[in-house]
């Protein structure tokens, strides 16, 4: 059971985020807040024991927003994990939450299952999910960024099924679907992104996805 909280200033999505992913039997909601100021206080008086692994952030909320918010809470708790629900998907806002220290940045109009699989791919394996919608701009941002290195990566070291499963992750599949596509298991492929990311001297999905793009090794 993941236990997590919702933060979102509309009392409808919350009550039915939390009936939904309450539903599925794998997700325990501690808490929700209607806003980022409101969290925080709630944060405070908890036990350890308590504080959820997980949190649903919304982005534009009254008193104190989503992006301040995770900025705060992440010096506060940094083993907490912040996805971002929004219904907007611009630039400067993907990169303020990547920054902020967000694990991921999801459209509200993701589907629960969804969120659910993204809930758990991030517990399980700390990669950084994304709404395909947005992954693409994402990517497009940090490719174009000045700060990305253009030092070349040697590619040789990764196997050539190393490099299927790597180009799953640029067309930004999660690795239960690269699975699918490679016709192996989920197990497998876990393995196989642990292997990318030690070649690649990278711990997230997206400086790997990263690397591989300025480099060309897909």
């Amino acid at each position: 059971m993941i236990k997590i909280a919702i933060v979102d200033d509309k009392r409808i999505m919350r009550t039915e985020r939390t009936r939904e992913l309450t539903y599925s039997g794998e997700i325990e909601v501690l808490f929700t807040s209607q806003n980022g100021q409101e969290f925080l206080e709630k944060m405070k008086e908890l036990k350890t024991s308590e504080i959820p692994e997980i949190v649903l952030m919304d982005i534009d909320m009254p008193e104190k927003n989503g992006i301040d918010t995770v900025r705060d809470a992440k010096q506060i708790y940094p083993q907490v994990e912040f996805l971002m629900l929004t219904v907007f998907d611009e630039d400067e806002k993907i990169f303020e939450a990547v920054k902020a220290g967000a694990s991921g940045y999801l459209l509200k109009d993701e589907s629960s299952e969804n969120i659910i699989t993204f809930i758990k791919q991030v517990k399980e394996f700390r990669t950084v999910p994304m709404s395909p919608a947005i992954a693409r701009k994402a990517l497009r941002l940090l490719c174009s960024s000045p700060q990305i290195s253009n030092e070349p990566t040697n590619s040789s070291n990764l196997t050539p099924r190393e490099i299927e499963v790597l180009k799953g992750m640029v067309e930004g599949l999660d690795y239960k679907e690269i699975a699918e596509k490679l016709i192996v298991s989920p197990n497998t492929v876990r393995n196989q992104i642990s292997s990318i990311y030690q070649k690649l001297h990278v711990t997230s999905k997206v400086d790997a996805v990263k690397i591989a793009l300025k480099n060309k090794l897909v």
